[in-house]
């Protein structure tokens, strides 16, 4: 079923963006007795879709991968760095579009619209072309080159809207209403996050679990994911505890900490002033004792800089986790000998000129 996150309302796992009240969604399913009884032999992102809730039938093309970990002691810190880039359009959000195309497919939806700075853009693209479902896709005009081209490579049906990422926001909004299209905008969508809590599933498998989740959060898409996957094993009997978990942010687009008065030019990725889901991460702070921290662009640069210089090609979004870890370090937020994990979210091979 799908779950009102402010007043409670319940609703059939039908595709379906908000409450009437307003309120955003959660899908809250029968979850199996043990983890490891939903688990199935797959290596590839179908290993979990016992916890899913979609059916297999309609789970489209390519399927998302189990992403490795890198293992890097920083300063007294030990971080996992979970290469998020390495997914089929090089971004994290192919998680999320997975699923959500599966949903489409299984209610016979053939035309879509949504909004994103890019990487979303792009994975949709990709697995609503091999779906046969037409996307129509908005971004800002000022969108970096080299994903405006893959999306003219993919085909897609493209918006260029001149203003911030609200304003493309609010206009793929009022083109799905005029148009009578399904608007499936991943900040509001609640199976997007069901493909985004497979991050957590794979990082237990992968190191059990973390003392620190550090998460970009503009929307949430993620940083909800990887708290609803955690809360998942919990409630399964699987973990104790649940991980601290900080949020990211970008200077002058803090929605969880104080505005800055000077904008991030760096962090596109979460240039979201206004996120719907809002009142959620800061119930996830709340619940795990962790904090907000923004990041400037002298501080992304330094961290794009040391993680490229030791071969993570990722985009400046990305780099956001490393200075906050940084930072957190700095002033003694992270104890010595803790264990953190950094989701990389974004290839940076999108970043090159001439791609």
């Amino acid at each position: 079923m799908l779950v009102c996150s402010k007043c409670g309302r319940e609703y059939p796992e039908r595709f379906r963006l908000r409450c009437d009240c307003g309120g955003t969604l959660l899908v809250r399913h029968e979850l199996p007795p043990g983890f490891s009884d939903a688990l199935t032999g797959h290596l590839d992102m179908r290993r979990y879709v016992g916890l899913l809730p979609v059916s297999e039938e309609h789970l489209p093309e390519p399927v998302p991968a189990i992403t490795p970990l890198s293992k890097l002691d920083i300063g007294d810190v030990t971080t996992f760095f979970k290469l998020e880039y390495l997914q089929p359009t090089g971004s994290f959000k192919d998680r999320g579009t997975w699923v959500t195309v599966a949903k489409l497919r299984e209610e016979g939806i053939p035309e879509v619209v949504l909004d994103s700075s890019g990487n979303a853009a792009i994975s949709l693209a990709a697995f609503a072309g091999r779906a046969g479902i037409t996307a129509h896709l908005f971004v800002p005009a000022h969108t970096n080159p080299g994903k405006l081209r893959l999306l003219r490579k993919l085909g897609a049906e493209l918006h260029i809207v001149n203003g911030d990422r609200m304003t493309v926001h609010w206009d793929a909004v009022r083109f799905s209403e005029e148009k009578g299209l399904t608007y499936v905008s991943h900040w509001l969508n609640p199976y997007f996050i069901e493909g985004t809590k497979t991050v957590a599933f794979e990082a237990y498998e992968q190191l059990s679990v973390p003392d620190y989740v550090i998460a970009p959060a503009g929307s949430g898409t993620l940083f909800l994911g990887l708290w609803k996957g955690f809360s998942e094993l919990k409630i399964m009997g699987e973990i104790d505890e649940l991980p601290t978990f900080v949020a990211v942010q970008a200077s002058g687009h803090e929605s969880l900490c104080k505005r800055s008065s000077v904008k991030s030019r760096l962090a596109e990725g979460i240039a979201i002033t206004e996120p719907p889901r809002l009142e959620e991460m800061k119930a996830v702070l709340d619940e795990t004792g962790g904090i907000c921290i923004s990041v400037g662009d002298s501080e992304i640069e330094q961290a794009l800089e040391w993680l490229w210089g030791r071969g993570f090609i990722v985009e400046s979004t990305s780099a956001t986790v490393l200075a906050a870890l940084w930072k957190l370090q700095e002033s003694g937020f992270i104890p010595s000998g803790s264990r953190v994990l950094l989701p990389l979210t974004g290839s940076g091979l999108k970043m090159v000129e001439g791609i």
